[in-house]
This record gives C-alpha cells, structure tokens and sequence, in this order.
C-alpha cells in the first residue's frame, strides 16, 4: 500500500456520524504546520482563504497552477491527509474537472470538495450537469489506485439567507445528495444550513457523511454532534482571525513607534 493511499483510508475513516472530524482550514504550508502541532487528524484547504492570500478573489479567480503549486507545498509540509477546496472544480466540462482532479493526485491529495454552482453566476448548476462532473471525477480517482474522498458541495442554502430557509430548500439538498451519491460522491457538504433542525433532518436523509461549516451564527461542535454531522470545517474564519490578530499586532507595533518618536 501506498503512503498516498493509507492518507487517503485514514481520512475516509475520520468521517464518522456524531463523531465529527474536524477541519481546521489552512492556506499554505505555514498555517498546514501550526494545524498539524495543534493535533488536527487531517488537513483541508479552504479557497477563499488560499486565493485571498496570493492577492486573488474567490470564485476560481486563483490560476490553476499557482492552486496546485501551493496544494504540493502543503502535502509536503504534513505527515497528515490532506483535501483540497477545487470550487467548482476548475473545468467547463467534467472532463476538464477530472483532468483537474487527477493533479491534486499527482500533487499528493486524498480528496476535494467540488460544488454545484457557476463560480461566476453563483447560480447551481442543473443536477444533470453535476452529477456528470462528479462522475467523471470518479472515473478518474478510481483509475488513480487511491480511494479518493469526493465532498460534493451543495450550494443550496447559499441561495437565500438562513432565516429564510425552509422545507423546499431542504428537499433540494436531499435530492441533490442522492445524485451525487450515485454518481460516486463519498461526502455531502452544505455550507451555510445553521438551523439545528434542518441540519438534523439532512444528515439522517443524506446516504453521505454531512459535513458542515462552522459560521457566525451556526450551531456548536456539540449540537452539531448530536445532529450526525460526520465532518466540521472552518472555511475562510481561520484566516480571517489570522489577518486580524496580524493586524491588531502591527497597529499596536506601529503606534508604539509612532509614539516614541514625538
């Protein structure tokens, strides 16, 4: 067995109902060591975080390369598995997004999230659409040798903001999951679902592990727990707390010299 591919067992075991993993996003090799020291089980990029730290927007506004460049750096920074953000999966047809995932293969990944809408338009992609990228995508991790992890991400509860959020929305995410487990998909992700209730009702419809993300207004580890979700990431907040604390450190710096020299 490859070391690629006991990360990649290691990481598919993690994903445990009520026993959530949880994913300490990171951006680059530096902020992947300090997670690791910290004791986290396994490493995932997140792209809002990555892009904006090489001067970039969000939306695959990233260049591909300088993505995969810096997901090898990462994967050579750690002992750890480590999944990478793709957005949508960097391909105007599923055959450019599995030519996309085999290099975060080659660079040394166990597994991606993948979402279902426009990086431009942000509007969701027809369920048809999408089902064929993840299954191109699985064709092409399944050809690797390495039991790659496919988050597939919904981007459902993204459409409307969380007081709105209602049954139909729900079903959505439940139909949306059961084509994605079909196509091959081993994890559902809906980023942005905070009703406790809601999120509930998903992880016990979904035939995937449901990961969530960790938000302003979303529920603790706890309750997220008892609601089976399988996974907890972080998103973009690592970063943002980073940037401040780097800014309050350097406003304080930078006013104490201010200071000294009148």
């Amino acid at each position: 067995m490859t070391d690629q591919q006991s990360k990649a067992e290691r990481f598919r075991a993690l994903h445990r109902p009520g026993q959530p993993v949880i994913l300490f996003n990171v951006w680059d090799p530096g902020s992947t060591k300090a997670v690791g020291k910290a004791g986290a089980e396994a490493i995932a990029t997140g792209s809002w975080a990555v892009a904006a730290a090489n001067g970039f927007a969000d939306g695959e506004k990233l260049p591909l390369s300088l993505a995969i460049e810096n997901l090898t750096r990462i994967v050579a920074a750690t002992a750890l598995p480590v999944s990478v953000d793709l957005e949508s999966g960097y391909g105007a047809d599923p055959d450019e997004v599995g030519a996309t995932i085999r290099r975060t293969i080659d660079a040394g990944a166990v597994g991606c999230n993948i979402e279902d809408s426009d990086p431009a338009s942000r509007a969701l992609r027809p369920i048809a659409d999408q089902v064929e990228r993840i299954r191109q995508g699985r064709r092409i991790a399944d050809r690797s040798g390495v039991a790659y992890f496919i988050n597939a991400r919904t981007d459902v509860f993204f459409q409307k903001p969380p007081p709105e959020h209602d049954e139909a929305m729900l079903a959505a995410a439940i139909e949306r999951g059961r084509a994605y487990a079909e196509a091959g998909a081993d994890g559902l992700f809906a980023p942005g679902l905070v009703d406790p209730h809601l999120i509930a009702r998903l992880a016990e419809a979904s035939r995937l592990p449901l990961n969530i993300m960790i938000g302003g207004n979303s529920p603790d580890f706890d309750v997220l727990a008892g609601a089976g979700v399988a996974r907890v990431s972080h998103g973009p907040q690592p970063y943002l707390a980073a940037m401040k604390f780097l800014e309050d450190a350097a406003r304080s710096a930078l006013g104490r010299g201010r200071t000294a020299d009148r």
